[in-house]
């Protein structure tokens, strides 16, 4: 009669050790990824840090340099239109540098305003390594360029971001006064993303919580706030575009550009977005 029993308690352990295995080889995953967060987040060298036309032709463009609050310094290219009213802060999205977004800077600059592109640190020519309260310093380092050494008005600020620089703009808008808030191709927090797409990971969202939390901040602003997304974004999903728009306060306006696109919007429906950001720039 014990013999069963005997057999049956080593099957048991054996599952138990098994489990046990597999629990501490998913914890231990779990922990590279958090150790190695910042190389998972950030891809300042994607295709090519320099890459790009950084003297770009029909855009003025000059170089300024700046410093962060922790002495890390940066680049950025002003772009001054005579005519402007607004100052558009524009922060970029992930991987590459600001060379190669100069054809939406290009764009911005067409609705007759002043455009200051920031390059995040580690990114094209900005010194430092990345990290995201690196971003967020180097935005409040930026908008204090703008203020005390371009003489430019608060209240004619537009934080602009695209797709990472979504959370960077978002950010600054709570604790500094800007006229307004644009943010292409969104994301509601880095915790959302992570549950999204990395779904086969339980956990990740848990460790991923607070970062890059642009739907909490929305509901701290009371600028007004316009969103743009493309309906085939092969990125950021278009959901995550309604669910920020859905968190924000009003005023706010939603702009939905047909087609396959991430931080192209400008490119692939230029009519259609020039008329909607002109017309938020006249509700201001």
């Amino acid at each position: 009669m014990e013999a069963p029993n005997a057999a049956r308690k080593p099957f048991h352990r054996r599952l138990l050790s098994l489990f046990l295995s597999i629990l501490l080889a998913y914890l231990l995953v779990l922990v590279l990824v958090r150790m190695f967060e910042s190389r998972l987040i950030f891809f300042p060298n994607y295709p090519s840090r320099l890459e790009g036309d950084w003297h770009p032709r029909g855009l003025r463009v000059e170089d300024v340099w700046l410093k962060a609050s922790d002495g890390v310094k940066l680049h950025a290219w002003w772009i001054p239109d005579e005519k402007a009213r607004f100052t558009f802060l524009a922060f970029h999205g992930n991987a590459s540098n600001i060379a190669n977004r100069a054809p939406t800077y290009e764009f911005l600059h067409g609705a007759h305003v002043n455009v200051l592109a920031l390059e995040y640190r580690g990114y094209g020519r900005s010194e430092g390594k990345p990290s995201e309260a690196g971003v967020y310093r180097d935005a409040e380092a930026a908008y204090e360029y703008l203020v005390n050494s371009m003489g430019i008005d608060r209240k004619t600020i537009i934080s602009f971001g695209q797709s990472l620089g979504t959370a960077v703009a978002t950010n600054l808008a709570t604790h500094r006064r800007v006229a307004g808030v644009v943010l292409e191709a969104p994301f509601p927090s880095a915790s959302r993303v992570a549950h999204k797409i990395f779904w086969f990971l339980p956990g990740l969202s848990l460790l991923t919580h607070g970062q890059f939390d642009t739907g909490a901040w929305l509901r701290e602003i009371h600028a007004p706030v316009l969103i743009v997304h493309c309906s085939q974004d092969p990125v950021i999903p278009f959901q995550f575009g309604k669910e920020v728009y859905d968190e924000a306060l009003p005023p706010k306006n939603f702009l939905q550009i047909n087609g396959y696109c991430h931080e192209e919007s400008s490119l692939i429906a230029p009519t259609q977005y020039s008329t909607a950001l002109q017309g938020f720039l006249n509700s201001l």
